[in-house]
C-alpha cells in the first residue's frame, strides 16, 4: 500500500526536511514517528527539499507499508501525540501504488513575508525590513521574471542539478497593513531560487538596480550578480497541486 501524507511545520528548529548526519530534520523526526506508531520501518519521500528554517503550511511526502491502515483519524491523532509541536499531521491518502509525491507534483507555491515592523511575536518567522520598498517597480521585474524559464542566476552555487529551467506561473508582491509579501508558484524550484529572487527584487525596490538590470542578471546567468538571500525564516511552502483524479485511490477527500 502507498500513502501520501500532508504535513505542517515550523522549521526554526530544524536543519530542512532532508534526513543528515548529526543533524535534526522535519523527516527524520518524522520517519521514527510514523515507524513507532506503524510498528515498522517508515521511509520517506517528500514532494521537494525545505533548507533550514524555513516553514511548511503543505507539504506531502509518500510511504510504502504491507498492510492497510484501517483507522486514518486514529493514524492522524496517535502521530500528532507523539509528534513535536512545530510538526503537525492533517491528512492521510491511499493512492495507486505508482504514484509519487515528488514526480507527480504540478506546481509548488512558495510565500515570503516581510515585517516592515518589529514585532517580538514574529521572531524567526518572518524578515524584519525597517527600510521603504518600491512595490510598483518590484512588480514590474516579476513581470520580467515571467518572462524566463532559465534561472541559474537564483540558483545556489555548485547545484547538482540536470537543468536550471523552471515554468513560473505567478509572481506577485501584495501589501498588507506592515507586510510585504511575495508569491511565487511554479512547476518546480532551484535549490535557494526564491530567497535569492527576494534578495534581488528587494535591490531592485531599494533602487539600487533597475529592471533593465534585473533582466540582465537572469540572462547572464551568473549568481554572483544576482542579490543576496534573504534569511530563510520568512520562507513559507504554501500548497502543492496534484492532479488527484490520477493518483487517488476510491473516494477520498481531495486537498
Amino acid at each position: 500500500m502507498r500513502y501520501f501524507i500532508e504535513i505542517s511545520y515550523l522549521g526554526t528548529n530544524c536543519h530542512g526536511w532532508q534526513s543528515q548526519p548529526n543533524a535534526i530534520t522535519i523527516q527524520e523526526i518524522s520517519e521514527n514517528c510514523l515507524s513507532k506508531i506503524l510498528d515498522t520501518p517508515i521511509k520517506l519521500v517528500a514532494a521537494g527539499r525545505t533548507d533550514k528554517g524555513v516553514h511548511a503550511n503543505q507539504m506531502f511526502a509518500h510511504f510504502d507499508i504491507r498492510t492497510k491502515i484501517s483507522e486514518k483519524d486514529t493514524f492522524i491523532h496517535n502521530a500528532n501525540s507523539f509528534l513535536p509541536n512545530e510538526i503537525v499531521v492533517k491528512n492521510l491518502l491511499l493512492v495507486n501504488d505508482n504514484s509519487h509525491a515528488r514526480f507527480d507534483a504540478i506546481s509548488r507555491k512558495y510565500e515570503y513575508l516581510i515585517s516592515l515592523e518589529k514585532n517580538p511575536f514574529e521572531i524567526n518567522k518572518v524578515f524584519y525590513f525597517k527600510r521603504n520598498l518600491d512595490l510598483e517597480s518590484m512588480n514590474k521585474c516579476c513581470e520580467i521574471l515571467m518572462q524566463y524559464t532559465d534561472f541559474k542566476s537564483f540558483s545556489k552555487s555548485k547545484s547538482d542539478v540536470k537543468t536550471y529551467e523552471c515554468n513560473i506561473f505567478m509572481a506577485k508582491w501584495s501589501f498588507d497593513k506592515n507586510r510585504m509579501v511575495f508569491t511565487i508558484k511554479a512547476d518546480r524550484f532551484l535549490r535557494n531560487m526564491v530567497r535569492a529572487i527576494v534578495g534581488t527584487l528587494i535591490e531592485n525596490g531599494l533602487g539600487k538596480i533597475s529592471a533593465k538590470d534585473f533582466k540582465s542578471i537572469i540572462e547572464k546567468r551568473d549568481r554572483q550578480l544576482a542579490g543576496f538571500s534573504v534569511p530563510a525564516h520568512g520562507l513559507y511552502l504554501k500548497k502543492i497541486e496534484y492532479n488527484w483524479d490520477n493518483i487517488l485511490i476510491h473516494e477520498q477527500k481531495k486537498v
